[in-house]
Protein backbone atom coordinates (compact mmCIF):
# COMPACT_ATOMS: atom_id res chain seq x y z
CA UNK A 1 0.00 0.00 0.00
CA UNK A 2 2.64 2.18 0.79
CA UNK A 3 4.22 1.80 -2.40
CA UNK A 4 1.37 2.02 -4.93
CA UNK A 5 0.88 5.98 -2.50
CA UNK A 6 4.33 6.71 -3.49
CA UNK A 7 3.63 5.95 -7.02
CA UNK A 8 -0.01 7.74 -6.71
CA UNK A 9 2.11 10.85 -5.58
CA UNK A 10 4.69 10.47 -8.15
CA UNK A 11 2.18 10.12 -10.93
CA UNK A 12 -0.10 13.44 -9.55
CA UNK A 13 3.31 15.58 -9.07
CA UNK A 14 4.06 14.59 -12.72
CA UNK A 15 0.31 15.55 -14.37
CA UNK A 16 0.55 19.01 -12.16
CA UNK A 17 3.89 19.81 -13.32
CA UNK A 18 2.85 18.51 -17.19
CA UNK A 19 -0.26 21.05 -16.50
CA UNK A 20 1.99 23.99 -15.41
CA UNK A 21 4.29 23.54 -18.46
CA UNK A 22 1.08 23.29 -20.63
CA UNK A 23 0.14 26.41 -18.83
CA UNK A 24 3.27 28.37 -19.24
CA UNK A 25 3.51 27.33 -22.81
CA UNK A 26 -0.35 28.62 -23.51
CA UNK A 27 0.63 31.50 -21.28
CA UNK A 28 3.81 32.45 -23.80
CA UNK A 29 1.52 31.33 -26.89
CA UNK A 30 -0.79 34.53 -26.02
CA UNK A 31 2.37 36.97 -25.35
CA UNK A 32 3.19 36.00 -29.30
CA UNK A 33 4.92 39.56 -29.93
CA UNK A 34 2.50 41.04 -32.74
CA UNK A 35 5.01 44.06 -33.48
CA UNK A 36 8.54 45.41 -32.80
CA UNK A 37 7.65 48.60 -32.80
CA UNK A 38 4.74 51.23 -31.73
CA UNK A 39 4.53 54.34 -33.22
CA UNK A 40 1.64 56.55 -30.90
CA UNK A 41 0.37 59.46 -32.70
CA UNK A 42 -1.69 62.05 -30.78
CA UNK A 43 -3.49 64.68 -32.71
CA UNK A 44 -4.59 66.97 -30.22
CA UNK A 45 -8.08 68.46 -30.46
CA UNK A 46 -9.52 65.84 -32.42
CA UNK A 47 -13.10 64.38 -31.36
CA UNK A 48 -13.81 60.90 -32.67
CA UNK A 49 -16.36 63.18 -34.25
CA UNK A 50 -13.60 64.75 -36.07
CA UNK A 51 -12.74 61.71 -37.47
CA UNK A 52 -15.89 59.98 -38.12
CA UNK A 53 -16.19 63.31 -40.39
CA UNK A 54 -12.84 62.98 -42.84
CA UNK A 55 -13.24 59.03 -43.22
CA UNK A 56 -16.55 59.73 -44.60
CA UNK A 57 -15.53 62.80 -46.84
CA UNK A 58 -12.37 61.47 -47.81
CA UNK A 59 -12.76 57.53 -47.78
CA UNK A 60 -9.43 57.30 -50.12
CA UNK A 61 -7.18 59.18 -47.30
CA UNK A 62 -4.43 57.55 -44.90
CA UNK A 63 -7.07 57.65 -41.81
CA UNK A 64 -10.06 56.23 -43.71
CA UNK A 65 -7.47 53.20 -44.48
CA UNK A 66 -6.65 53.01 -40.58
CA UNK A 67 -10.17 52.63 -39.79
CA UNK A 68 -10.89 50.67 -42.37
CA UNK A 69 -8.23 47.76 -41.86
CA UNK A 70 -7.35 48.64 -37.97
CA UNK A 71 -9.28 48.51 -34.52
CA UNK A 72 -11.42 51.67 -33.86
CA UNK A 73 -12.55 52.47 -30.40
CA UNK A 74 -15.26 54.91 -30.69
CA UNK A 75 -16.08 55.51 -27.37
CA UNK A 76 -12.92 56.19 -25.78
CA UNK A 77 -12.39 58.87 -22.79
CA UNK A 78 -9.83 61.28 -21.83
CA UNK A 79 -8.51 61.42 -18.07
CA UNK A 80 -10.36 64.47 -16.25
CA UNK A 81 -8.92 67.31 -16.75
CA UNK A 82 -8.52 67.21 -20.26
CA UNK A 83 -5.29 68.89 -20.46
CA UNK A 84 -2.49 68.06 -22.50
CA UNK A 85 -0.10 66.76 -19.62
CA UNK A 86 -2.50 64.47 -17.58
CA UNK A 87 -3.71 63.38 -21.24
CA UNK A 88 -0.40 62.73 -22.94
CA UNK A 89 0.78 61.48 -19.04
CA UNK A 90 -2.25 58.68 -18.89
CA UNK A 91 -1.34 57.43 -22.74
CA UNK A 92 1.87 56.55 -21.40
CA UNK A 93 1.62 55.66 -18.11
CA UNK A 94 -1.80 54.06 -17.79
CA UNK A 95 -2.70 56.33 -14.79
CA UNK A 96 -4.99 59.30 -13.85
CA UNK A 97 -4.02 62.61 -11.98
CA UNK A 98 -4.76 60.82 -8.17
CA UNK A 99 -2.03 58.19 -9.41
CA UNK A 100 0.22 60.44 -11.79
CA UNK A 101 0.04 63.44 -9.35
CA UNK A 102 -0.21 65.11 -12.51
CA UNK A 103 -3.43 67.43 -12.58
CA UNK A 104 -2.88 70.07 -15.36
CA UNK A 105 0.84 71.25 -16.89
CA UNK A 106 -0.06 74.24 -14.71
CA UNK A 107 -1.03 73.09 -11.52
CA UNK A 108 0.06 73.86 -7.73
CA UNK A 109 1.57 71.85 -5.08
CA UNK A 110 1.79 72.33 -1.40
CA UNK A 111 4.82 70.23 -0.83
CA UNK A 112 7.12 72.69 -2.84
CA UNK A 113 8.57 75.66 -2.46
CA UNK A 114 8.26 78.60 -5.57
CA UNK A 115 11.04 78.53 -8.37
CA UNK A 116 13.77 80.55 -7.61
CA UNK A 117 14.23 79.90 -3.91
CA UNK A 118 17.50 79.28 -2.72
CA UNK A 119 16.99 79.59 1.14
CA UNK A 120 14.76 76.82 2.24
CA UNK A 121 14.77 77.05 5.52
CA UNK A 122 11.79 77.26 7.37
CA UNK A 123 10.32 78.53 4.21
CA UNK A 124 6.75 76.95 3.97
CA UNK A 125 5.71 75.21 1.27
CA UNK A 126 3.34 76.04 -1.64
CA UNK A 127 3.91 76.80 -5.29
CA UNK A 128 3.11 77.03 -8.77
CA UNK A 129 3.85 74.38 -10.82
CA UNK A 130 4.56 75.28 -14.26
CA UNK A 131 5.64 72.64 -16.84
CA UNK A 132 5.65 74.76 -20.30
CA UNK A 133 6.96 77.55 -22.57
CA UNK A 134 8.25 79.42 -19.43
CA UNK A 135 10.65 76.49 -17.98
CA UNK A 136 12.43 77.28 -21.22
CA UNK A 137 15.97 78.45 -20.87
CA UNK A 138 14.73 81.29 -23.42
CA UNK A 139 10.92 80.39 -24.33
CA UNK A 140 10.97 82.83 -27.09
CA UNK A 141 13.49 80.61 -29.21
CA UNK A 142 12.34 77.72 -31.27
CA UNK A 143 15.17 75.87 -30.01
CA UNK A 144 14.17 76.82 -26.32
CA UNK A 145 17.93 79.12 -25.91
CA UNK A 146 20.25 76.46 -27.51
CA UNK A 147 21.16 79.28 -29.81
CA UNK A 148 21.23 76.94 -32.68
CA UNK A 149 23.36 79.59 -34.98
CA UNK A 150 21.24 80.88 -38.53
CA UNK A 151 18.32 79.06 -37.32
CA UNK A 152 16.14 82.20 -37.96
CA UNK A 153 17.16 82.16 -41.75
CA UNK A 154 16.81 78.49 -42.52
CA UNK A 155 14.24 76.38 -40.00
CA UNK A 156 15.75 73.45 -41.15
CA UNK A 157 18.74 74.02 -39.06
CA UNK A 158 16.04 73.08 -36.17
CA UNK A 159 17.34 69.33 -36.42
CA UNK A 160 20.29 70.29 -35.08
CA UNK A 161 18.38 70.33 -31.26
CA UNK A 162 19.11 68.65 -28.92
CA UNK A 163 17.44 65.54 -27.91
CA UNK A 164 18.11 65.35 -24.45
CA UNK A 165 15.40 67.92 -24.08
CA UNK A 166 16.23 68.74 -19.87
CA UNK A 167 18.93 70.92 -21.07
CA UNK A 168 16.89 73.19 -22.65
CA UNK A 169 15.01 73.71 -19.11
CA UNK A 170 16.39 76.96 -16.71
CA UNK A 171 16.58 75.15 -13.58
CA UNK A 172 15.27 78.96 -11.82
CA UNK A 173 12.36 78.13 -13.63
CA UNK A 174 11.70 75.15 -11.46
CA UNK A 175 9.79 74.71 -8.23
CA UNK A 176 11.88 73.42 -5.75
CA UNK A 177 12.55 70.45 -3.54
CA UNK A 178 11.94 71.68 0.41
CA UNK A 179 14.35 68.80 1.51
CA UNK A 180 16.97 69.11 -1.33
CA UNK A 181 16.51 72.70 -2.17
CA UNK A 182 17.37 71.78 -5.74
CA UNK A 183 15.05 72.51 -8.58
CA UNK A 184 12.63 70.05 -9.85
CA UNK A 185 12.78 68.95 -13.11
CA UNK A 186 9.35 67.60 -14.65
CA UNK A 187 9.97 63.72 -14.65
CA UNK A 188 11.01 64.20 -11.45
CA UNK A 189 7.48 65.68 -10.39
CA UNK A 190 5.34 62.47 -12.14
CA UNK A 191 4.99 59.54 -9.66
CA UNK A 192 4.79 56.29 -11.11
CA UNK A 193 6.80 55.14 -14.63
CA UNK A 194 6.40 55.07 -18.15
CA UNK A 195 6.18 52.92 -20.99
CA UNK A 196 9.55 54.47 -22.28
CA UNK A 197 10.92 53.28 -18.96
CA UNK A 198 9.91 49.78 -19.00
CA UNK A 199 11.30 49.53 -22.65
CA UNK A 200 14.55 50.80 -21.70
CA UNK A 201 14.82 48.27 -18.82
CA UNK A 202 14.48 45.41 -21.72
CA UNK A 203 17.07 47.56 -23.52
CA UNK A 204 14.92 48.81 -26.04
CA UNK A 205 15.02 52.02 -27.90
CA UNK A 206 12.75 55.03 -27.49
CA UNK A 207 11.82 58.06 -29.27
CA UNK A 208 9.18 60.89 -28.85
CA UNK A 209 8.24 64.40 -30.20
CA UNK A 210 6.65 67.06 -28.49
CA UNK A 211 5.73 70.97 -27.84
CA UNK A 212 8.14 71.82 -25.06
CA UNK A 213 11.17 70.65 -23.16
CA UNK A 214 9.32 70.25 -20.46
CA UNK A 215 8.12 67.02 -21.67
CA UNK A 216 10.86 65.71 -20.08
CA UNK A 217 8.27 64.59 -17.74
CA UNK A 218 7.77 61.44 -20.08
CA UNK A 219 11.12 60.56 -19.49
CA UNK A 220 9.81 59.51 -16.05
CA UNK A 221 10.82 59.15 -12.67
CA UNK A 222 14.67 57.49 -13.86
CA UNK A 223 15.22 60.90 -16.24
CA UNK A 224 16.22 57.86 -18.77
CA UNK A 225 13.29 57.19 -20.53
CA UNK A 226 13.50 58.67 -23.59
CA UNK A 227 16.69 57.92 -26.14
CA UNK A 228 15.55 60.90 -28.24
CA UNK A 229 13.15 63.65 -26.92
CA UNK A 230 12.91 66.58 -29.70
CA UNK A 231 11.21 69.19 -28.64
CA UNK A 232 10.92 72.58 -29.77
CA UNK A 233 8.84 75.17 -28.52
CA UNK A 234 5.53 75.99 -29.80
CA UNK A 235 5.15 79.31 -28.47
CA UNK A 236 8.31 80.70 -29.17
CA UNK A 237 8.41 83.65 -31.78
CA UNK A 238 8.12 82.79 -35.10
CA UNK A 239 10.47 85.94 -36.37
CA UNK A 240 14.31 86.41 -34.92
CA UNK A 241 13.14 87.73 -31.07
CA UNK A 242 16.47 88.93 -31.03
CA UNK A 243 15.40 91.36 -34.11
CA UNK A 244 15.03 95.28 -33.26
CA UNK A 245 11.19 94.41 -33.20
CA UNK A 246 11.47 91.69 -30.48
CA UNK A 247 9.50 88.47 -30.34
CA UNK A 248 6.33 88.11 -32.44
CA UNK A 249 3.61 85.74 -32.58
CA UNK A 250 4.55 82.31 -31.54
CA UNK A 251 3.36 78.96 -34.03
CA UNK A 252 -0.04 78.88 -32.87
CA UNK A 253 -1.62 82.17 -33.78
CA UNK A 254 -1.52 81.06 -37.51
CA UNK A 255 -2.71 77.57 -38.52
CA UNK A 256 -0.01 77.71 -41.44
CA UNK A 257 2.68 78.06 -38.91
CA UNK A 258 0.76 75.71 -36.49
CA UNK A 259 1.48 72.94 -39.90
CA UNK A 260 4.89 74.34 -40.58
CA UNK A 261 5.77 73.55 -36.98
CA UNK A 262 4.08 69.90 -37.05
CA UNK A 263 6.05 69.40 -39.56
CA UNK A 264 9.38 69.87 -38.14
CA UNK A 265 8.34 67.10 -35.65
CA UNK A 266 7.07 64.92 -38.22
CA UNK A 267 10.58 64.82 -40.23
CA UNK A 268 12.23 63.75 -36.98
CA UNK A 269 9.51 60.66 -36.99
CA UNK A 270 10.19 59.41 -40.24
CA UNK A 271 14.02 59.55 -39.23
CA UNK A 272 13.49 57.39 -36.49
CA UNK A 273 11.49 55.30 -38.85
CA UNK A 274 14.44 54.90 -40.89
CA UNK A 275 16.06 53.77 -37.85
CA UNK A 276 18.05 57.38 -37.68
CA UNK A 277 18.19 60.06 -34.77
CA UNK A 278 16.12 62.75 -35.14
CA UNK A 279 18.22 64.94 -37.25
CA UNK A 280 18.62 62.09 -39.70
CA UNK A 281 21.63 60.93 -38.69
CA UNK A 282 23.65 57.80 -36.86
CA UNK A 283 22.12 54.20 -37.90
CA UNK A 284 20.73 53.32 -34.37
CA UNK A 285 18.01 51.55 -35.63
CA UNK A 286 13.56 52.23 -35.15
CA UNK A 287 12.67 52.74 -32.00
CA UNK A 288 10.44 50.37 -29.93
CA UNK A 289 8.61 53.08 -29.04
CA UNK A 290 8.04 56.38 -30.84
CA UNK A 291 5.79 58.78 -31.89
CA UNK A 292 4.94 62.54 -31.41
CA UNK A 293 1.64 65.02 -31.33
CA UNK A 294 0.30 67.30 -34.07
CA UNK A 295 -1.16 71.08 -32.68
CA UNK A 296 -2.95 71.91 -36.10
CA UNK A 297 -6.29 70.41 -35.49
CA UNK A 298 -6.19 71.76 -31.90
CA UNK A 299 -5.23 75.73 -33.03
CA UNK A 300 -8.10 75.52 -35.75
CA UNK A 301 -10.06 74.74 -33.62
CA UNK A 302 -9.22 77.78 -31.20
CA UNK A 303 -8.45 80.38 -33.51
CA UNK A 304 -11.44 82.94 -34.26
CA UNK A 305 -9.99 83.66 -37.62
CA UNK A 306 -6.63 82.55 -39.37
CA UNK A 307 -4.79 81.76 -42.44
CA UNK A 308 -4.63 78.66 -44.11
CA UNK A 309 -3.70 76.10 -46.46
CA UNK A 310 -6.44 75.48 -49.48
CA UNK A 311 -4.47 71.92 -50.24
CA UNK A 312 -1.70 71.44 -47.69
CA UNK A 313 0.02 69.12 -49.62
CA UNK A 314 0.92 72.03 -51.93
CA UNK A 315 1.13 75.13 -49.72
CA UNK A 316 1.54 77.88 -52.23
CA UNK A 317 -1.81 79.61 -52.26
CA UNK A 318 -2.88 80.62 -48.66
CA UNK A 319 -6.50 81.52 -48.04
CA UNK A 320 -6.63 84.76 -45.30
CA UNK A 321 -8.91 85.28 -42.60
CA UNK A 322 -10.83 82.05 -42.60
CA UNK A 323 -13.10 81.17 -39.73
CA UNK A 324 -11.67 78.97 -37.12
CA UNK A 325 -13.32 75.65 -35.75
CA UNK A 326 -16.90 74.93 -37.48
CA UNK A 327 -19.55 75.47 -39.48
CA UNK A 328 -23.62 74.38 -39.32
CA UNK A 329 -23.92 74.34 -35.34
CA UNK A 330 -20.53 72.51 -34.91
CA UNK A 331 -21.15 69.61 -36.97
CA UNK A 332 -19.11 70.16 -40.04
CA UNK A 333 -15.62 71.39 -39.74
CA UNK A 334 -14.71 74.91 -41.47
CA UNK A 335 -12.02 76.06 -43.95
CA UNK A 336 -9.41 76.13 -41.48
CA UNK A 337 -9.95 73.44 -39.44
CA UNK A 338 -10.24 71.30 -42.72
CA UNK A 339 -7.28 72.62 -43.92
CA UNK A 340 -5.88 71.40 -40.45
CA UNK A 341 -6.71 67.85 -40.64
CA UNK A 342 -6.15 67.50 -44.54
CA UNK A 343 -2.45 68.39 -43.23
CA UNK A 344 -1.95 65.65 -40.54
CA UNK A 345 -3.46 63.12 -42.98
CA UNK A 346 -0.84 63.75 -45.23
CA UNK A 347 1.79 63.88 -42.70
CA UNK A 348 0.47 60.61 -41.52
CA UNK A 349 0.61 59.59 -44.98
CA UNK A 350 4.46 60.50 -44.89
CA UNK A 351 4.77 58.60 -42.01
CA UNK A 352 3.23 55.71 -42.78
CA UNK A 353 5.32 55.43 -45.82
CA UNK A 354 8.78 55.18 -43.51
CA UNK A 355 7.27 52.54 -41.76
CA UNK A 356 7.56 48.74 -41.93
CA UNK A 357 3.69 47.13 -41.77
CA UNK A 358 4.89 44.23 -41.14
CA UNK A 359 6.68 44.73 -38.25
CA UNK A 360 4.84 48.06 -36.55
CA UNK A 361 1.58 48.91 -35.12
CA UNK A 362 0.01 52.30 -35.38
CA UNK A 363 -1.88 53.87 -31.94
CA UNK A 364 -3.86 57.41 -32.69
CA UNK A 365 -5.48 58.40 -30.47
CA UNK A 366 -5.81 62.60 -28.54
CA UNK A 367 -4.65 63.56 -25.29
CA UNK A 368 -7.73 65.98 -25.44
CA UNK A 369 -10.45 67.49 -27.27
CA UNK A 370 -11.85 70.74 -27.29
CA UNK A 371 -14.92 72.61 -26.43
CA UNK A 372 -17.79 73.73 -27.76
CA UNK A 373 -17.92 72.63 -31.06
CA UNK A 374 -20.85 75.29 -31.79
CA UNK A 375 -19.36 78.67 -31.87
CA UNK A 376 -22.83 79.94 -30.80
CA UNK A 377 -22.42 78.54 -27.28
CA UNK A 378 -19.66 80.07 -26.40
CA UNK A 379 -19.28 82.53 -23.35
CA UNK A 380 -15.80 83.99 -22.34
CA UNK A 381 -15.69 84.82 -19.03
CA UNK A 382 -13.11 87.21 -17.71
CA UNK A 383 -11.36 84.92 -15.09
CA UNK A 384 -8.93 87.07 -13.53
CA UNK A 385 -11.69 89.79 -12.77
CA UNK A 386 -13.99 86.84 -11.45
CA UNK A 387 -10.49 85.51 -9.30
CA UNK A 388 -10.41 88.59 -7.88
CA UNK A 389 -13.88 89.60 -7.10
CA UNK A 390 -13.41 85.84 -4.68
CA UNK A 391 -10.17 87.06 -3.29
CA UNK A 392 -12.06 90.59 -2.63
CA UNK A 393 -15.20 89.21 -1.02
CA UNK A 394 -13.26 87.02 0.92
CA UNK A 395 -11.18 89.72 2.45
CA UNK A 396 -14.08 92.10 2.52
CA UNK A 397 -12.59 94.61 -0.26
CA UNK A 398 -9.54 95.20 2.04
CA UNK A 399 -7.04 97.84 0.03
CA UNK A 400 -5.16 94.58 -0.81
CA UNK A 401 -7.56 92.59 -1.79
CA UNK A 402 -6.70 93.32 -5.88
CA UNK A 403 -2.72 93.25 -5.45
CA UNK A 404 -1.12 90.68 -6.88
CA UNK A 405 2.33 91.14 -4.11
CA UNK A 406 -0.20 89.85 -1.74
CA UNK A 407 -1.48 86.70 -0.13
CA UNK A 408 -4.84 86.15 -0.94
CA UNK A 409 -7.31 83.01 -0.58
CA UNK A 410 -6.98 82.08 -4.30
CA UNK A 411 -3.31 80.40 -4.00
CA UNK A 412 -3.38 79.70 -7.81
CA UNK A 413 -5.96 78.85 -10.49
CA UNK A 414 -6.68 77.60 -13.84
CA UNK A 415 -9.62 78.13 -15.73
CA UNK A 416 -9.28 76.65 -19.66
CA UNK A 417 -13.16 75.49 -19.71
CA UNK A 418 -13.19 74.13 -16.28
CA UNK A 419 -12.51 76.17 -12.81
CA UNK A 420 -9.35 74.46 -10.88
CA UNK A 421 -8.43 76.68 -7.82
CA UNK A 422 -5.98 75.63 -5.26
CA UNK A 423 -6.48 78.03 -1.89
CA UNK A 424 -3.86 79.09 0.76
CA UNK A 425 -6.58 78.77 3.29
CA UNK A 426 -8.22 74.58 3.17
CA UNK A 427 -10.65 74.89 5.93
CA UNK A 428 -13.95 74.00 5.42
CA UNK A 429 -14.92 77.63 5.98
CA UNK A 430 -13.05 78.64 2.98
CA UNK A 431 -13.74 76.11 0.50
CA UNK A 432 -17.79 76.61 1.11
CA UNK A 433 -17.17 80.16 1.14
CA UNK A 434 -15.45 79.57 -2.36
CA UNK A 435 -17.97 77.55 -3.52
CA UNK A 436 -20.82 79.81 -2.77
CA UNK A 437 -19.69 82.49 -3.89
CA UNK A 438 -18.91 81.17 -7.81
CA UNK A 439 -22.27 79.67 -7.56
CA UNK A 440 -23.43 82.85 -6.81
CA UNK A 441 -21.12 85.33 -9.39
CA UNK A 442 -22.75 86.55 -12.60
CA UNK A 443 -22.05 89.01 -15.31
CA UNK A 444 -21.19 89.93 -18.93
CA UNK A 445 -19.42 88.01 -21.24
CA UNK A 446 -18.19 87.74 -24.44
CA UNK A 447 -19.78 85.74 -27.53
CA UNK A 448 -19.25 85.60 -31.16
CA UNK A 449 -21.55 85.67 -34.23
CA UNK A 450 -21.32 83.61 -37.04
CA UNK A 451 -18.85 85.95 -38.72
CA UNK A 452 -16.45 85.65 -35.64
CA UNK A 453 -17.58 89.22 -34.51
CA UNK A 454 -17.75 89.92 -30.46
CA UNK A 455 -20.97 89.99 -28.84
CA UNK A 456 -22.04 90.40 -25.45
CA UNK A 457 -23.25 87.16 -23.71
CA UNK A 458 -24.71 87.30 -20.00
CA UNK A 459 -23.81 84.43 -17.48
CA UNK A 460 -24.67 83.36 -14.09
CA UNK A 461 -23.06 80.95 -11.65
CA UNK A 462 -19.68 81.66 -12.76
CA UNK A 463 -20.32 79.50 -15.67
CA UNK A 464 -20.44 76.54 -14.23
CA UNK A 465 -23.35 74.08 -13.70
CA UNK A 466 -21.26 72.00 -10.10
CA UNK A 467 -18.71 72.77 -8.16
CA UNK A 468 -17.00 70.63 -5.78
CA UNK A 469 -14.46 71.94 -3.10
CA UNK A 470 -12.92 70.70 -0.26
CA UNK A 471 -13.71 66.81 0.06
CA UNK A 472 -16.19 66.75 -2.65
CA UNK A 473 -12.89 67.97 -4.90
CA UNK A 474 -10.86 64.92 -3.45
CA UNK A 475 -13.39 62.82 -3.98
CA UNK A 476 -14.01 63.77 -7.75
CA UNK A 477 -10.75 62.34 -8.55
CA UNK A 478 -10.16 60.04 -6.11
CA UNK A 479 -7.33 61.37 -4.13
CA UNK A 480 -6.53 60.25 -0.86
CA UNK A 481 -7.48 62.93 1.98
CA UNK A 482 -4.90 65.88 1.72
CA UNK A 483 -3.34 65.29 -1.64
CA UNK A 484 -0.83 67.79 -1.65
CA UNK A 485 -1.08 68.65 -5.45
CA UNK A 486 -5.27 68.17 -5.66
CA UNK A 487 -7.22 71.07 -6.53
CA UNK A 488 -9.47 72.32 -3.57
CA UNK A 489 -12.03 73.99 -6.21
CA UNK A 490 -13.23 72.45 -9.28
CA UNK A 491 -16.18 74.15 -11.46
CA UNK A 492 -17.46 71.78 -14.20
CA UNK A 493 -18.35 74.32 -17.13
CA UNK A 494 -21.84 75.21 -18.40
CA UNK A 495 -21.61 74.02 -22.32
CA UNK A 496 -19.38 76.50 -24.48
CA UNK A 497 -18.19 78.57 -21.31
CA UNK A 498 -14.57 79.46 -21.70
CA UNK A 499 -12.44 81.35 -18.92
CA UNK A 500 -10.07 83.46 -20.70
CA UNK A 501 -9.63 87.50 -20.97
CA UNK A 502 -11.58 90.85 -22.00
CA UNK A 503 -11.79 90.37 -25.87
CA UNK A 504 -12.63 87.20 -28.07
CA UNK A 505 -9.45 85.66 -28.50
CA UNK A 506 -10.40 81.83 -28.84
CA UNK A 507 -13.47 80.16 -29.59
CA UNK A 508 -12.68 76.96 -27.93
CA UNK A 509 -10.62 75.55 -25.05
CA UNK A 510 -9.65 72.36 -23.67
CA UNK A 511 -9.38 71.02 -19.40
CA UNK A 512 -12.62 70.28 -18.81
CA UNK A 513 -15.10 67.56 -18.80
CA UNK A 514 -17.41 68.49 -21.11
CA UNK A 515 -18.21 65.32 -23.73
CA UNK A 516 -16.51 67.25 -26.59
CA UNK A 517 -13.29 67.83 -24.34
CA UNK A 518 -13.29 64.29 -23.39
CA UNK A 519 -14.69 61.81 -26.25
CA UNK A 520 -11.76 61.36 -28.22
CA UNK A 521 -10.58 58.36 -31.35
CA UNK A 522 -8.18 55.76 -30.23
CA UNK A 523 -7.54 53.34 -33.40
CA UNK A 524 -4.82 50.57 -33.30
CA UNK A 525 -3.73 49.82 -36.74
CA UNK A 526 -0.74 47.52 -38.51
CA UNK A 527 0.80 44.30 -38.22
CA UNK A 528 -1.12 41.24 -36.70
CA UNK A 529 -4.32 44.06 -36.05
CA UNK A 530 -7.50 42.74 -37.11
CA UNK A 531 -10.40 44.81 -38.41
CA UNK A 532 -12.95 45.55 -35.81
CA UNK A 533 -15.21 48.53 -34.55
CA UNK A 534 -15.56 48.93 -30.94
CA UNK A 535 -18.19 50.83 -28.85
CA UNK A 536 -17.32 49.53 -25.32
CA UNK A 537 -16.48 52.48 -23.05
CA UNK A 538 -12.63 52.81 -22.67
CA UNK A 539 -10.12 54.95 -21.39
CA UNK A 540 -7.16 56.61 -23.19
CA UNK A 541 -4.95 55.05 -20.12
CA UNK A 542 -5.80 52.07 -21.55
CA UNK A 543 -3.48 52.33 -24.69
CA UNK A 544 -0.06 52.06 -22.08
CA UNK A 545 -0.82 48.78 -21.03
CA UNK A 546 -1.65 47.98 -24.62
CA UNK A 547 1.42 49.25 -26.22
CA UNK A 548 3.63 47.08 -23.56
CA UNK A 549 1.47 44.13 -24.69
CA UNK A 550 1.46 44.47 -28.60
CA UNK A 551 5.68 44.25 -28.06
CA UNK A 552 5.21 41.52 -25.34
CA UNK A 553 6.31 43.26 -21.88
CA UNK A 554 4.09 42.73 -18.65
CA UNK A 555 2.17 45.92 -18.56
CA UNK A 556 2.25 45.11 -14.66
CA UNK A 557 5.54 46.44 -14.84
CA UNK A 558 3.92 49.40 -15.34
CA UNK A 559 3.25 51.28 -11.12
CA UNK A 560 -0.20 52.95 -12.49
CA UNK A 561 -1.44 49.75 -13.90
CA UNK A 562 -0.88 48.15 -10.87
CA UNK A 563 -2.50 50.96 -8.70
CA UNK A 564 -5.45 51.60 -10.88
CA UNK A 565 -5.93 48.29 -12.19
CA UNK A 566 -5.69 49.16 -15.88
CA UNK A 567 -6.23 46.72 -18.21
CA UNK A 568 -4.95 47.01 -22.04
CA UNK A 569 -8.00 47.73 -24.62
CA UNK A 570 -10.43 45.30 -25.60
CA UNK A 571 -10.55 42.18 -28.42
CA UNK A 572 -7.54 43.67 -29.65
CA UNK A 573 -6.45 40.74 -32.53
Amino acid sequence: MQTSKKITLALMLSFFASAATLSHADETDAKKQPAKHVLLISVDGMHQADLDWFVTAYPQSTLARMVREGASYTNARTPFPSDSFPGMVGQLTGGNPKTTGIYYDDAYSRGLLPAGTTSCAGAKPGAEVYYAEVSAKDMNRLDSGQQIPGLYSDFTKISQLTGHAQDLLDPKTLPVDPKTCLPVYPHQYLQVNTIFEVAKQHHLRTAWSDKHAAYDILNGPSGKGIDDLFAPEINSSVTDPSAPAGPGDDWTKDNTNTQKYDAFKVKAVVNWAKGLDHAGNNSLGVPAIFGMNFQAVSTAQKLNKSNYYIDPENPSTIMTNGLGGYTLNGAVPGPVLQSALTFVDGQLKAMVSALDLSKTVVVLSAKHGQSPQNRAALTIIHDGDMIDALNCAWENNSAGCKDPAQTHLVAHAIDDDGILMWLTDRSVKATRFAKKFLLAYSGNGIGSDAFGNSTPKPFTQAGVTRIYAGEEAEDLFGARRGDERVPDVVGIAQQGVVWAGGKLSKIAEHGGNAHQDRHVPIVVWGAGIAHQSNDDHVETTQIAPTILSLLALDPKELRAVQIERTKALPDLH
